[in-house]
Parts: C-alpha cells; structure tokens; sequence
C-alpha cells in the first residue's frame, strides 16, 4: 500500500508534499490535452514549466489546478493511488514553504 494513502495521523513531510506535486505534474504530462489545458490556464510555458518543476511556486501551482477541478482530482488520486486529501495537505504545506 502505498505510503501516502494509508491513515495518517502525521502530517505530510516536505519530501511527501513535493512526491505528490511531481507526481501531479506526471499525470498531466501523460495527456496533452490536459497539459495544454494547464499551462493556458496557469500562463506558464513549456520551458518554464519543465525548468522550475522542483520549485514550490510550479508544485504549487500543479496542486492548485488538480484542487480547481473536482473530477481531475478524483481521476488523479485514483491514477496516483493516493488519499483525495492528501492533495490539499501537499499544497498547504508547499505553499507554506513558499511563503516562510
């Protein structure tokens, strides 16, 4: 089973938080459409996409478009084998670094 789908009582490491947002950016990569769908939306460009992937801003930002869709998110944490709430944890706590 996979570590982040099990019940927490722990909150997610930092490690955890950037695995899940680079996993997210994976799941749209693996379909054009959503990643055009994606980077019309957040304004980013394909360089700059690939470039800051380990940044908190671009993980962030991957988080946020998985959050805005309901439907995506579901199809996500299923393609990830991943907890629905873990997604919003992971951008909690990317944001927070961000900021901090």
């Amino acid at each position: 089973m996979c570590a982040l789908k099990r019940d927490r009582t722990a909150p997610l490491t930092r490690d955890e938080a950037e695995t899940v947002a680079i996993r997210g950016l994976g799941f749209l990569a693996d379909d054009p459409h959503r990643l055009i769908r994606f980077l019309s939306l957040t304004g980013l460009e394909p360089a700059t996409l690939m470039a800051g992937a380990d940044t908190s801003s671009v993980q962030t930002a991957v988080l946020d478009y998985l959050l805005a869709d309901e439907s995506l998110l579901m199809v996500f944490a299923g393609h990830a084998a991943l907890a629905p709430d873990v997604v919003p944890a992971a951008r909690a706590l990317l944001a927070r670094d961000a900021d901090g």
